[in-house]
């Protein structure tokens, strides 16, 4: 059934709105994937703060055209769907690859990170890089590690003062 023009206005102004403005996106084919598939897999990049969208390609191909995105205009053929965030590509990445697993249907066509186009293949390098929070911590412990040492050593100095002058106290009680 073909759709109707207020139809496709409602697609394109969907496609505008996220799609077209996207510095992270994934492109997927999803041939064959069942409904409570779908879902789930809506449900698991909502959790990591992106939106999944099937699109109909030459819509889609309307509002990309310029566009970060439009350098994946290529991948828009057959059963399309788009995976985007504006938060942390790690992190979709790893949640698509975790539902890939289950779901050997779902096929990586492509990838746009910090609006560079990839390879459908670097989306499981890209998931096995570690996450934003994790490169956050393992910084702050590097920052941190020669504070803390450097204010052990400050604390050594007066804890071995007050030793030695303990030592020669003793040894004057010991004298008279």
């Amino acid at each position: 059934m073909p759709l109707t023009r207020q139809q496709k206005d409602s697609l394109i102004a969907d496609y505008a709105g996220g799609l077209a403005e996207a510095q992270h996106a994934f492109v997927l084919g999803f041939q064959g994937i069942s409904v409570p598939k779908v879902t789930e897999l809506r449900a698991r990049v909502r959790a990591q703060g992106g939106r999944y969208i099937v699109v109909k390609n030459s819509l889609a191909l309307r509002v990309i055209g310029e566009k970060p995105l439009g350098q994946l205009k290529d991948r828009f053929q057959g059963p399309t769907a788009v995976a985007f965030t504006s938060g942390d590509p790690v992190a979709l990445a790893k949640a698509l690859t975790d539902f890939a697993k289950d779901a050997p249907s779902i096929e990586f066509k492509g990838a746009l990170l910090e609006g560079r186009a990839m390879d459908g293949s670097a989306v499981r390098e890209i998931a096995n890089l570690p996450g934003r929070q994790e490169l956050i911590a393992k910084l702050l412990f590097l920052l941190q590690a020669p504070i803390t040492r450097f204010v052990r050593v400050l604390a050594a100095v007066p804890q071995q003062f007050v030793t030695v002058i303990d030592q020669i106290r003793i040894e004057k009680e010991k004298q008279g």
